[in-house]
């Protein structure tokens, strides 16, 4: 499944995390709720891991939707690699 097969949804442009309620959204530098990027990826206006790579964020996010219970790893490591790297904060 690729991120623009779920139209109508909102991912983080950072982690590829679906954007679905308020606490999700994180935040600017003003406070004000960001519309492109997840609580856990940006923060006051500032991604709350700048120097992770894009590789680093791929394993990140395909342990944690093992670890969750979304996708067996091998399977969100494919879906990972194929849709992260398309990411705003990736280009």
């Amino acid at each position: 499944m690729d991120m623009e097969e779920l139209e109508g949804m909102v991912f983080c442009q950072s982690c590829g995390m679906p954007l679905e309620k308020y606490e999700d959204f994180g935040t600017n530098a003003d406070g004000s709720t960001s519309e492109e990027y997840c609580n856990y990826c940006y923060q006051n206006g500032k991604f709350t891991q700048p120097d992770i790579t894009l590789e680093e964020m791929i394993d990140l996010c395909s342990k944690a939707m093992d670890e969750y219970g979304i996708m067996p790893l091998e399977e969100a490591k494919k879906l990972s690699q194929r849709n992260i790297p398309k990411l705003k904060r990736w280009k």
